[in-house]
């Protein structure tokens, strides 16, 4: 099974930005859906974004559409999260998820990155 470990989060401005990474380790990839998954104090998780593994197409939700962009460094085996123009709702521990299927309950969970924007 595949090990997640998020990285990037930090302390921002509104209007400042992030760029947050997931890296797998113990296993590729593969043909795997990566997401992220915000979750702010008392709220369930919430998608925000998407992509397929090795295919390389992009979702979002219509929250970040325009602010966000998902990209990849295959040799890396690293995702990213590119946070820009981020707004004091963003504020959420930030957990990668990845596997065939993605959401609660499935697939592989990293340890959450901390992002928090002040107003």
């Amino acid at each position: 099974q595949v090990q997640l470990e998020e990285s990037g989060g930090g302390l921002v401005q509104t209007g400042g930005s992030l760029r947050l990474s997931c890296t797998a380790s113990g296993h590729t990839f593969g043909n795997y859906v990566i997401g992220w998954f915000p979750q702010a104090p008392g709220k369930e998780r919430e998608f925000v974004a998407a992509m397929t593994w090795p295919g390389g197409a992009a979702y979002y939700a219509d929250s970040v559409k325009g602010r966000f962009t998902f990209s990849r460094d295959n040799d890396k085996n690293t995702v990213y999260l590119q946070m820009n123009n981020l707004k004091p709702e963003d504020t959420a521990v930030y957990y990668c998820n990845a596997g065939e299927q993605i959401g609660n309950g499935l697939g592989s969970w990293g340890q959450g990155t901390q992002v928090t924007v002040s107003s």
